[in-house]
This record gives C-alpha cells, structure tokens and sequence, in this order.
C-alpha cells in the first residue's frame, strides 16, 4: 500500500522539543509509531495526528499554501466555505458556535477599517453580504465576537481591528476567489 507523503512545517524547533520533552515524560516505555506521530502534530498545533492527516488532505483539495507560519484547519475552512454561495454571499446561519465565528470573519473583512457606520449603514453592509435575511442576528453576533463594536446609544459601529487567525484568513482568500471581480 503507497504511503502519502504528509509535509510538516515546524515554525519553532525549540517549542517543538519542549513540547515532545513534556509529552515523553508523560508517557511510560519507548512510544509507539502511532504515539509518536501524535506527539509530533500535537506539538506544531494539531490535536493529533489524524486531524493533521485530514487537516492536510484539505489543503490540497483547497490549493492552499502547504507551509502556513500557524497550522490553519483546512477541513474546518472547507466545511464553512459551505455556508457560502459561488458569489461568495453567506447561505445560511451554521449551526455550530465555531462555524458562526469563523464565518463572521469574512463579512468583518468585507467592512471597511476605520470607517464610521450608522445602525441603518451597518445593516445594509451585512444584508448586501448575505442571503438568508437576517441581519440584525448576524449583527449581534458580530458585536457579541467583538468584530465590531457600537456606541452604548447604539447610533455608531465601527470595525474592530484584529489580527484574524489562520483559519479566517484561509477562509477570507477562499471566498475571496468565488466573488466575481
């Protein structure tokens, strides 16, 4: 049976050994192959190996980079791209908690930073963003996640500005290629 070559990027050698330091210790005897493997992706960011092996077999489905400075959930990003239509406009509300979150994330990208919004400015951003007609809950859920924030009137919102975590980003550029230039 061929073996699938899985390429692993370590960002940090020293954290890599303090991480497999502190596994072992935990561990009694030699570990085993599947042990072992779970320890390596544990200490780059994965949950095990598995989520690894899955996590990269949707980075080549998706055609993203293979060497990201931070292991980003390919499967993850893929299974959310799926709350979005080829115009890159949001379908549905997902059920998950992790889902909604990452999926806030591109319509926070589509604001623009620094800018200023009226209640009724901000409400016609987001329904110009998605599909399923409710924006006043895609806004709370947004100010909940602190992607953006309002005055205590509620007559100002604005963009916060963060830095987005790998799997956003990856979901931002995947949608980001479905919308029509």
């Amino acid at each position: 049976m061929p073996r699938d070559i899985l390429p692993l990027t370590i960002p940090d050698v020293s954290a890599l050994a303090k991480a497999l330091g502190r596994e072992l210790t935990l561990i009694d005897g030699k570990p085993g192959h599947v042990q072992l493997l779970n320890m390596l992706t544990r200490a780059v960011g994965y949950r095990n190996f598995q989520h690894f092996r899955a996590a990269t077999a949707a980075e080549t489905r998706l055609g993203e980079p293979l060497s990201t400075p931070e292991p980003v959930d390919h499967a993850l990003v893929e299974r959310v791209a799926g709350h979005f239509d080829t115009e890159g406009q949001f379908l549905r509300w997902p059920s998950r908690y992790s889902h909604q979150c990452l999926a806030l994330w591109v319509l926070w990208s589509r604001l623009q930073a620094g800018a200023v919004y009226s209640e009724f400015d901000i409400s016609l951003a987001i329904r110009n963003n998605h599909r399923f007609g409710d924006h006043a809950l895609i806004r709370r859920a947004m100010i909940d996640a602190g992607l953006i924030a309002r005055t205590l009137d509620g007559r100002e919102y604005r963009r916060v500005e963060r830095k987005p975590p790998g799997e956003a980003l990856a979901l931002i550029r995947r949608i980001a290629t479905r919308t029509p230039a």
